[in-house]
């Protein structure tokens, strides 16, 4: 009991955040820490995968990409010889995509085999191939390559970087508290200014990224066919990074409509957290970031909710890992209250000293490793568990010993000092969490891009006052076998 009283005050810390709106709709995040003469700043755009459509799937991780390419004044030696270039490309690239559209015709007519193979490719447009490299040549010519992380670092700049997911688009570093108005030019001309620079350049590098990330690995395409699968009418359907087909198919135009609507101002918000001073912050933001002009309309709404899963899915895989078995069940998004038990529950059975590792490493001795865990996404959420079979099991032993340890927390309630051990242990690392200016900055960032910053202060209540019979009852309500699907992922055999 007197573990749980100390670290009462733990779960009871504030950020003491100051929250502005600008003049064009932008949101500005702000929290005053004095312990270091640095500020991490940051921002998201309120954009993902979610956020896309079937034939431009991944076009908001492209963003992350290009929002680095410069401005007028930012990457280039020749800023009018540049934007020539640019339209010079895009008359190539439009009697390109006519000959796609011929080639992709002769795919449905079984003429040619797969879209993406060079030797497929017509003489034309092996002719305008040339052009295009000629023309990327020239403009490499006259860039400046890298220039924005350049400059940030030899202003004393770090850290410096960006993510995509499926509910957002983050762009952070941190600058030494006297450079905060640098930080403020440079970030506000990348959103008022960017030129898309390398644009079809750097769709080859995504998709380069993608052959890495996922083809080149052992289970990148099972896991992407296991989302599929899970996500039935939902856009978490298909990956952050874009299916293959979609990536070499973006145009210009349509990156130009997409940063229009979703890098508009009223669609992104500002976080600076460290050494400044609220009021005078929120007047350089003003002075940069308002002159963007507000967006002629709001971004849309993700609108398509998940069918309800009328019985379990299952799929069978052979990879060149070792024997394993992922279980997702649907659960709720972000902020639901649901989502706080939920995530309490998979903590109970995650670590070395949660039940499934007690009850399958060490009890029946049928798994290497286990984890469990809720994620909550904006717009829909999941239950994942996972484990690795011992040599001499199969995934289906470790599988039912999963289900054993579900059926434990339906039929009774977790003891009291069980749970408070794992509130204990979530409060700590909250705490942990708000240590540091950059730690702080990303729990903005996320929370505001999940639609509600203010769960950094709100959060942590709603965790401690989750009860035993909240485990039970979200354990019965989600963790059912027609709210599941299943991935058993085998050894690949030699073929002789």
């Amino acid at each position: 009991m007197g573990l749980a009283l100390g670290l009462w005050p733990l779960a009871a810390q504030r950020v003491a955040v100051t929250e502005k709106t600008l003049s064009n709709g932008m949101r500005l995040l702000m929290v005053e820490r004095h312990d270091e003469p640095s500020v991490s700043g940051g921002w998201v755009a309120h954009v993902g995968s979610s956020n896309e459509r079937p034939g431009m799937t991944g076009i908001a991780h492209l963003f992350e990409h290009m929002m680095f390419k410069g401005t007028p004044t930012l990457g280039t030696k020749d800023y009018r010889k540049d934007l020539q270039i640019i339209a010079e490309q895009e008359q190539v690239r439009e009697q390109m995509r006519r000959e796609e559209s011929k080639l992709r015709a002769a795919y449905r007519r079984g003429e040619i085999d797969d879209l993406l193979k060079p030797e497929n490719r017509t003489e034309r447009l092996k002719e305008l191939d040339k052009k295009s490299d000629e023309l990327i040549a020239r403009q490499r010519e006259i860039l400046v390559k890298n220039e924005f992380d350049r400059v940030y670092t030899t202003a004393g700049g770090s850290g410096e970087n960006a993510y995509t997911s499926e509910d957002m688009t983050v762009y952070f570093i941190t600058v030494p508290a006297n450079k905060l108005e640098l930080w403020m030019w440079m970030e506000s001309e990348r959103l008022w200014r960017p030129v898309f620079r390398e644009f079809y350049a750097e769709r080859d590098v995504v998709h380069e990224e993608r052959r890495l990330s996922v083809e080149a690995t052992p289970l990148g395409k099972l896991e992407e066919t296991l989302q599929a699968m899970f996500w039935e009418s939902h856009p978490y359907h298909w990956p952050v990074i874009g299916w293959p087909s979609d990536i070499p198919a973006y145009t210009k135009a349509q990156a130009d409509e997409f940063y229009a609507t979703y890098y508009a101002p009223q669609n992104v918000t500002l976080v600076l957290v460290g050494d400044l001073k609220a009021d005078a912050a929120e007047r350089l933001a003003e002075q940069y970031f308002g002159r963007i002009p507000r967006g002629p309309r709001d971004a849309p709404e993700v609108v398509t909710l998940e069918v309800k899963q009328p019985a379990e899915k299952r799929l069978y895989g052979e990879a060149d890992t070792n024997p394993q078995v992922e279980i997702l069940w649907h659960t709720v998004p972000y902020g639901h209250r649901d989502s706080y038990p939920l995530d309490v529950l998979a903590r109970a059975l995650s670590t070395r000293t949660g039940r499934l590792y007690k009850g399958l490493v060490l009890g029946s001795q049928v798994a290497t490793e286990v984890y469990a865990r809720q994620e909550s996404r904006k717009w829909a959420g999941l239950f994942n568990a996972w484990g690795e079979a011992k040599e001499g099991c199969k995934p289906e032993d470790v599988e039912q010993g999963i289900y054993a340890e579900l059926e434990k927390l339906k039929e009774s309630e977790v003891p009291e000092q069980e749970l408070q051990k794992v509130k204990n242990n979530f409060a700590a690392y909250e705490y942990r969490k708000l240590a540091a200016n950059a730690p702080i900055m990303f729990q903005l960032l996320h929370h505001d891009g999940m639609g509600n910053w203010r769960e950094i202060n709100e959060a942590g209540p709603k965790y401690q006052a989750v009860t035993a019979a909240d485990l039970k009852r979200v354990a019965n309500a989600y963790l059912t076998k027609e709210n599941r699907a299943v991935a058993i992922y085998t050894r690949k055999l030699a073929r002789k």
